[in-house]
């Protein structure tokens, strides 16, 4: 890598949910280091802690134990993640979550209006995002009306209307169909972001990151492209 600067450094965190009978950590003792420019795959069967470990590096989740360091700065109290969540932009894994206003372009200018930008600078944000998306003329379309698909791009168009660093998406691909989810690929592969992707989709994760971690009994292990199936040949990641 050319800018080895790290954004992201988790450092012996562990995570239980309170409540929890069997007192098990969901995560245990993980490290993780994103650098500037680096592309990252996670996998993982379902309830091995992707979305917990997404959700405690902006801030939604407090760690049981253990250091949480984005972008140069430790991260501690619910203060310290304002900064995070402006600059590191997390696509959740169900597009229902992220979608709450009545058209596409309420939406889609939440963010930017949220940061300060006026109704002009908001509006010219989310032409230009639904444009790189291929959703133009999608401004004043119910987002309740949405297919699927749609509605997992709009959920990505308020993330990049943010402007972030860093992009951390929870099974970005699903509900996509070909032709959209080439899109995607394309806008991935093209873009200068750094992200990470956590994903079933082998062939997906193939296409659009350069290393793939596997999460699992709480901590990340790297793996080879070539130990996940490709789901457009052995079915999905289990």
């Amino acid at each position: 890598m050319d800018n080895p600067e790290v954004i992201i450094r988790l450092q012996g965190v562990s995570f239980t949910y309170p409540g929890n009978p069997s007192k098990r950590p969901v995560l245990n003792d993980l490290n993780l280091q994103l650098s500037r420019g680096e592309r990252v795959g996670l996998v993982g069967p379902n309830g091995s802690g992707k979305t917990t470990l997404f959700h405690l590096i902006v801030g939604l989740l407090t760690p049981t134990q253990g250091e949480i360091e984005v972008l140069g700065k430790k991260r501690r109290e619910e203060r310290d993640f304002k900064e995070v969540r402006e600059k590191v932009g997390l696509l959740f894994q169900d597009a229902d979550d992220q979608l709450f206003c009545p058209t596409v372009a309420e939406d889609v200018a939440f963010g930017p209006l949220n940061l300060g930008k006026t109704r002009e600078e908001s509006m010219a944000i989310v032409r230009e995002v639904l444009s790189t998306l291929g959703l133009q003329g999608f401004e004043d379309r119910l987002t309740y009306k949405l297919s699927g698909g749609e509605k997992r791009l709009v959920s990505l168009a308020t993330v990049l209307a943010m402007q972030p660093e860093v992009l951390i998406m929870d099974e970005p691909s699903t509900g996509l169909d070909e032709d959209t989810l080439e899109r995607l690929v394309h806008i991935l592969t093209n873009s200068d972001l750094s992200y990470i992707i956590a994903s079933h989709n082998g062939d997906f994760l193939t296409r659009t990151t350069d290393v793939v971690y596997r999460l699992g009994q709480g901590r990340l292990s790297r793996t080879a492209f070539s130990t996940y199936p490709n789901p457009l040949t052995q079915g999905h990641y289990r």
